[in-house]
């Protein structure tokens, strides 16, 4: 699998990583094992997961994993803090003491001495930003973090994060940004993409497949076995069934059948080759899953499809935006 510089840093990942949303709820340790170990073998090194999820199972389940199955020097490990945990006084926000206390946390549930990649998962309007970015710099600084990120912020927030951390003498970086992006949702183009492309930090992209949406699968109804069919999944799946989406993924499927391949295929690739996308992260309920979204990794749309695609999924940009190229 390629490999790509993150943004400006030294830092390398594969161009699909693996993300661990699932494990622990719809996805069980035997099944995350199968995943993690076929992810590996076929040359991925990201692999994604947050405090939160699944109330911390989806890390201790990885961390059972690393090493046994996967050696740790080949993981590129990404987790992320911020969100609420409990409703403890660090129980969740940017504040330093809930930072660094979610920090310690993940590092004892993913048994390592260290996070190759911390992500705010949000911005905390409660907490300055400036109090944020110090404990970001106290991670790095104690050797527990060695790259820093960040998820889910507007643009003016990266712009602000990022000039914040480089006015520094010795600000850690910013060096990556995790946004939802997929032919459904490019809204990320109108400013945080081109703030991060200024300012050097790559972009990784969640939900590229349009939330299982660009799979067609849901083009006639909802699938029982599904997550558009469960409760906890279905509004998240529901969200992106309209009619615009209805028109792009009929487009998405045209395209897959003229290329011979899969709707998923064709929409990861898409993503995957956007402009300053560092990795796609996917996710899978199984291996077979997982599996399927990797075979993307031999695509590479023609031009005439990816310029279809584009003008099909195209979204209305006003002043002072600008178009990345």
């Amino acid at each position: 699998m390629e490999q790509r510089h993150l943004g400006h840093s030294g830092l390398r990942v594969s161009r699909i990583g693996l993300g661990t949303m699932t494990w622990g709820q719809d996805t069980d340790a035997d099944e995350a094992a199968s995943q993690l170990v076929a992810f590996a073998d076929l040359g991925g090194t990201l692999v994604d997961t947050a405090d939160v999820y699944n109330d911390g199972e989806a890390e201790r389940i990885l961390g059972t994993l690393l090493d046994d199955l996967v050696p740790r020097q080949d993981v590129v490990l990404a987790t992320k803090a911020v969100a609420r945990r409990d409703e403890g006084p660090f129980g969740g926000g940017a504040s330093r003491g809930a930072l660094l206390t979610a920090l310690d946390g993940s590092l004892r549930r993913l048994g390592v001495d260290h996070i190759d990649l911390w992500q705010l998962h949000a911005w905390d309007p409660a907490v300055h930003i400036e109090e944020t970015l110090a404990a970001v710099d106290a991670a790095v600084t104690s050797g527990k973090v060695r790259y820093a990120g960040v998820s889910n912020y507007s643009g003016w927030q990266l712009a602000t994060a990022a000039t914040i951390q480089r006015s520094k003498p010795f600000g850690a970086p910013l060096v990556s940004t995790q946004m939802e992006y997929s032919l459904l949702e490019r809204g990320l183009e109108r400013e945080a993409g081109p703030a991060a492309d200024h300012h050097g930090i790559g972009l990784l992209a969640w939900a590229p497949l349009g939330r299982g949406v660009l799979t067609g699968k849901y083009r006639a109804a909802t699938p029982a076995d599904s997550r558009g069919a469960t409760t906890h999944f279905g509004p998240y799946v529901e969200h992106h069934r309209n009619e615009r989406a209805a028109r792009i993924v009929q487009a998405v499927v045209t395209a897959a059948d003229g290329l011979a391949t899969s709707p998923l295929s064709v929409a990861l690739a898409w993503v995957r080759d956007r402009p300053g996308v560092a990795s796609a992260v996917v996710g899978a309920r199984d291996t077979g899953q997982l599996l399927g979204s990797l075979v993307s990794e031999e695509l590479t749309l023609p031009s005439a499809i990816r310029a279809a695609l584009d003008d099909v999924s195209d979204i209305e940009l006003g002043y002072p935006e600008t178009r990345l190229s």
